[in-house]
């Protein structure tokens, strides 16, 4: 198991604080009506969010891959104040690519359990289907940073495609494929892209906190 926290201490604090507005509004705003439409509780939303925010600096390690170096990499030493450029010789390095606990595995699970229980069947396969091609072909790999795609399309996306196709259940179709689309077309399905990443960790679901498979489940429902 990885503890990863990329945010300060003081950081932290502030993030527990707006968890705490966070959970004003679910009791009186509008996510109290998404979560509602995607049947769950405003104490379960909370438990949600107060899950993914603690999970989020934890990374599941899977397997570990050889990654590229980088032969241009260069070092500047001085000797007696004259520069001197010395060539880094290329070392045998490794990517481990592990799951994150708050961004992924903990999104995949709730679209499972409301898939279940809202006894759906062919529209979320047929929403994560589009949703993972579209996200496939839109990701591409940032050396050092991960795997991007444009924020705002896959949520849209899955927002039209619900409120199409499953009208009454909208929101939590949405979710279902807005969250197993991203998971699916911009991680999975690019793990082979992730030697050219040139990075020593390569999360599912992202290294920090609500990574763009949760906001992309989120911005869904509300647009939903």
């Amino acid at each position: 198991m990885i503890i990863f926290s990329p945010f300060g201490f003081f950081f932290l604090v502030l993030l527990f604080f707006l968890l705490g507005l966070l959970f004003l509004f679910i009791h009186i705003g509008l996510i109290t009506v998404a979560a509602g439409k995607i049947g769950l509780s405003p104490n379960q939303i909370f438990l949600f969010l107060l899950a993914s925010l603690l999970g989020s600096h934890v990374n599941l390690p899977l397997a570990r891959v050889r990654r590229e170096t980088d032969p241009l990499e260069e070092t500047l030493v001085r000797f007696f104040g004259v520069p001197y450029v010395v060539p880094r010789l290329s070392e045998e390095a490794y990517t481990v690519i592990a799951l994150n606990v708050g961004g992924g595995l903990i999104p995949v699970l709730l679209s499972l359990y409301l898939w279940v229980k809202n006894g759906l069947s062919l529209e979320p396969v047929l929403g994560t289907t589009l949703l993972t091609y579209v996200t496939y072909r839109l990701a591409r790999p940032i050396p050092g940073v991960g795997i991007g795609v444009p924020f705002l399309i896959p949520p849209i996306l899955a927002a039209l495609f619900a409120v199409l196709v499953a009208p009454s259940k909208a929101p939590v179709v949405a979710y279902i494929s807005g969250t197993l689309g991203t998971l699916i077309g911009a991680d999975l399905l690019h793990l082979k892209d992730i030697p050219r990443l040139r990075t020593p960790v390569a999360s599912i679901g992202g290294a920090g906190t609500f990574d763009g498979i949760f906001l992309t489940g989120i911005v869904a429902v509300l647009l939903a």
